[in-house]
């Protein structure tokens, strides 16, 4: 295939506006998948994706289209996720591209993650080309959300394509603008081999099969490789392309989008972002990639039973093989005993990550709660320590200073939300940063706002204030000192690491009110008094008692001196004195859980 004949293109949306459903049709209008071989959502190859209804790994495909000047053009396009959870998915997708259809949904308008994937792809330098999908919709208003587009982007409303992903309806013509507008890749092919690794997956018996976009050169069959981040070489097993099944070819040549068989046994020896070259003639310098994914959100994972730990371990060394977000490293509990501590880029993420280690592995899990990455500095030594469990947590008196992740958040919403969302934000620690209106009707609501009080329940209030209609979208901004404290739990005086949080100091008392409260009710009474306290540092900032279950002893007694009913009671509670110090009480999977619950009234 010549050069100019080759259209690099992704695209990309808020979630639920119809991308999987536009590559459906894509693939059938370009004949690359017959009627009998076609199936919804044909990319998403997850159960998981299916069932959800959204995308989590980008995947790439090579479609053949003959265009109406009778040419034959090779589209290589790459489907990306839209949950802002896998923003780091779509930057990598871009990196591999020219062009970007953008799909904005004709009945929902702009929303953040348009937004935000528009500003990757501005800044990858993509040319664009807008779509208005759902027009078959009885709600749809394409006119109205043409000229949104345009006074977001500048692109002359008319020009933004209208179709029905679903009916089929005018796909041709989105077809027809890729190979109008997108321009062919710049490339040289004399150059030695450079190509970007966009993503990877593990095959038992391939190894790491790197997806690939040649930038320079060419690469054939059985010719030696070379990672650039860390001069790992490798005979691959075999080069390909997507069709969307792998299909191997014999020579991958500059421009084109294919996979590499690498037969490498981790994925850490080829890792996403990375350049591959050749062994023998290899390039100076590597393409500029981006940089390795940091994780927000951690929780502990358990396993209820204790000897599935080795099942445990084993099942994340097989996630974190196709999913390089992913990270994780031994810990223990004196409640939950050996377990891994996890690290994810979202709440959703964790969910995605949890559901397929209980699905694919048959696993039974306890998860702690999620909990932030956090800086401390030293007091006497201003020393910086990485703080990723509030149980490492030192104490107060060492402690110069805490620092905690502050995101900068979007919201879209209707304006008859304002209030509500407003309340929300400032309910939550949030700093008021600005506002816009991107067409009549709609606000874009900017707040700073703590990483810790977003993750847990954020998302879900804002959609059920806003009955569904808002949108959001962050991202990191850095972190900053706060006036932050540790809140342990003490069950019979023993404190249990697996329910300590870390919380604002203005927010502590409330929270450990709280918690004493719903955990009360859950743990199970004993033969003794258990004692259930939440403290800060050494104040124990509130108490609750679970009562014991006794035995009536006064039952034999009727009537007679009373000094013989105070001998059985001193009797009795001389016995539950001795019990108390050899008894422990065990704390149920619910408390971790009411943690999680807190937030919730």
């Amino acid at each position: 295939m010549k050069p100019s004949n080759i259209r690099n293109f992704c695209i990309i949306a808020h979630i639920d506006h119809g991308k999987s459903t536009l590559a459906d049709r894509l693939l059938q209008v370009t004949g690359t998948l017959s009627e009998r071989e076609m199936q919804d959502q044909v990319l998403d190859t997850m159960d998981l994706e299916r069932e959800k209804g959204v995308t989590i790994k980008a995947s790439a495909v090579r479609m053949e289209y003959t265009a109406a000047n009778g040419e034959v053009y090779e589209m290589n396009l790459i489907d990306t996720p839209g949950h802002v959870d896998f923003a780091y998915e779509v930057s990598r997708a871009l990196q591999s591209c020219e062009g970007a259809i953008l799909v904005v949904d004709a009945t929902q308008g702009v929303e953040a993650q348009t937004l935000a994937n528009l500003y990757f792809a501005i800044e990858a330098d993509l040319e664009l080309i807008p779509v208005v999908n759902k027009i078959d919709l009885p709600a749809a208003q394409p006119d109205e959300v043409a000229e949104e587009v345009e006074a977001i982007t500048g692109i002359p409303a008319e020009e933004a394509i209208p179709i029905s992903a679903k009916t089929g309806h005018n796909i041709e013509a989105v077809l027809e603008a890729v190979v109008a507008r997108v321009p062919p890749p710049d490339l040289d092919a004399e150059l030695p081999l450079r190509a970007l690794v966009f993503d990877s997956h593990y095959d038992s018996y391939k190894g790491v099969i790197a997806y690939i976009r040649v930038f320079d050169g060419a690469l054939d069959k059985r010719q030696w490789i070379k990672m650039m981040s860390n001069d790992v070489t490798a005979e691959p097993i075999e080069i390909g392309i997507f069709g969307p099944a792998m299909k191997p070819v014999n020579r991958l040549q500059a421009g084109e989008v294919g996979y590499i068989a690498t037969g490498l046994k981790t994925v850490r020896e080829c890792r996403v972002g990375d350049t591959i070259t050749l062994r023998d003639n290899s390039a100076q310098f590597p393409l500029p990639g981006y940089e390795a994914v940091k994780p927000m959100v951690f929780a502990g994972f358990y396993p209820t039973e204790g000897e599935d730990y080795a099942l445990l371990k084993e099942a994340l060394e097989r996630l974190q093989l196709n999913d390089a977000a992913l990270v994780y490293e031994p810990e223990t509990s004196d409640a939950l005993n050996f377990g891994f501590r996890c690290g994810f880029l979202g709440l959703f993420h964790m969910e995605i990550i949890q559901e397929r280690l209980e699905r694919e592995y048959d696993l039974d899990l306890v998860a702690t709660a999620p909990s932030v990455r956090y800086e401390v500095i030293m007091a006497h030594t201003d020393e910086l320590r990485i703080i990723e469990s509030p149980a490492d947590l030192p104490d107060e008196g060492q402690i110069a200073e805490i620092r905690e992740p502050w995101m900068h958040v979007q919201i879209f919403t209707p304006e008859d939300y304002y209030g509500v969302v407003m309340e929300l934000a400032m309910k939550r620690r949030g700093q008021f940063m600005g506002q816009e209106y991107p067409a009549p009707g709609r606000v874009a609501l900017k707040f700073d706002l703590p990483l810790a009080e977003i993750i847990v329940d954020f998302y879900d209030k804002l959609k059920s204030l806003t009955r569904g209609y808002a949108s959001m979208d962050y991202d990191f901004v850095g972190y900053r000192a706060s006036n932050l404290v540790k809140l342990s739990v003490l069950v019979a005086k023993q404190p249990v690491d697996a329910l300590a949080m870390i919380v604002h100091e203005d927010d502590a008392y409330n929270r450990g009110q709280k918690l004493v409260t719903q955990l009360r009710k859950l743990i199970p009474r004993q033969m003794f008094e258990v004692p259930i306290q939440a403290a800060t540092g050494k104040r124990v900032i509130s108490r609750a008692n679970v009562k014991a279950l006794r035995k009536d002893v006064l039952a034999k007694c009727y009537g007679g001196d009373v000094t013989r009913k105070r001998k059985l009671l001193e009797k009795q509670k001389k016995g539950k004195k001795r019990m108390k110090m050899i008894g422990n009480v065990e704390v149920p999977q619910e408390a971790f859980m009411a943690v999680l619950k807190l937030n919730e009234d």
